[in-house]
């Protein structure tokens, strides 16, 4: 039976503030996870603690809420124990890359088939809009007392410069296009981290839907606003690694960075990134798996006879330590 929009969505009730970008990214979602037909039995959605973690709750599939800036870690071990799960982790910028900014970063060297994917506000939205890891030097929201002192965190340059072999941007009031990035990001063989621009109304009065749509501005000529953001697709930009040598690969992170730099009047979305080449680490655990014993992953691994005792072969085990 075909798996439908409504069936990845719980009864529990989305209490985000009004016009948070958070309802963008969980729709998006939730379409990526229907159209994909992936049957809410066979998804995992991770996420840690802030605004973000509560997208779990609005998703019927697996959801596990975890501990601040661990969900990448959590989602980790939930798809190398079960591999045919298919597993996103969720994080605002500040549980990604503050606290959790060391999980982010040997996520991307390991490549696990995963998405990752960042509610990116530039503020605390949660413990009321302190500066997140991505807010600029100088800048001041109506949530912080004085300009933010800190140079800001590049989440593009960062998943690029960590190893993730799908890097992407998206708007969460541009669902449709959000929607379709997730959806690669899903097929993608590899680690996919997918930054997300995402006003806070609340906290952040800099960064607005308006902001991004440039209604703050007007076009000389037409008299229309000039939106900030604009997509890479029109451009001609063409990210994806083909031949998968090495100098064809540096040339193609290259010109993500270039992009990854642009911010202010022209704010490029859109995949930055793809590299189908690197193999993934389930494909490098699975090289050095104990014959016998760990020659599947661990949730398809008998661990108990019918009487309760262990199946573990332990004489194997044991002969394979001797022969050491």
């Amino acid at each position: 039976m075909a798996i439908r929009l409504a069936d990845y969505r719980t009864d529990v009730h989305n209490n985000w503030c009004p016009g948070c970008g958070d309802f963008g990214i969980l729709s998006a979602l939730q379409m990526a996870l229907s159209e994909l037909q992936v049957p809410p039995s066979s998804a995992a959605v991770v996420s840690g603690i802030g605004c973000s973690a509560k997208t779990p709750h609005y998703i019927n599939a697996y959801g596990i809420h975890t501990l601040h800036g661990r969900s990448i870690a959590f989602a980790e071990g939930i798809k190398l124990a079960n591999p045919d799960l298919e597993v996103v982790a969720v994080s605002g910028d500040g549980d990604a890359l503050g606290i959790g900014g060391n999980h982010t970063l040997h996520a991307g060297r390991r490549n696990i088939d995963m998405t990752f994917i960042v509610f990116d506000n530039f503020v605390y939205g949660l413990t009321k809009g302190q500066a997140s890891p991505t807010m600029g030097l100088g800048v001041k929201t109506k949530g912080l007392a004085k300009p933010n002192i800190q140079q800001d965190i590049n989440p593009m340059m960062l998943a690029l410069t960590a190893g993730y072999t799908y890097v992407a941007r998206g708007y969460s009031f541009d669902v449709k296009h959000l929607k379709d990035l997730i959806k690669k990001g899903i097929q993608h063989k590899g680690a996919a981290f997918i930054d997300v621009l995402q006003p806070c109304p609340t906290y952040n009065d800099l960064y607005t839907k308006e902001w991004y749509s440039g209604e703050d501005r007007e076009d000389p000529e037409t008299h229309k606003a000039m939106p900030r953001v604009y997509k890479l697709d029109d451009t001609g930009f063409d990210p994806v690694v083909k031949k998968g040598d090495r100098e064809e690969e540096i040339a193609k992170v290259a010109q993500a960075f270039a992009k990854s730099v642009e911010w202010g009047d022209r704010i490029p979305i859109g995949l930055f990134y793809e590299n189908p080449f690197v193999p993934t680490f389930e494909e490098r655990v699975e090289e050095t798996r104990v014959p016998d014993y760990t020659a599947l992953p661990p949730a398809k691994l008998r661990i108990a006879k019918g009487d309760g005792t262990s199946a573990a072969p332990m004489d194997s085990l044991l002969d394979i330590y001797k022969a050491v």
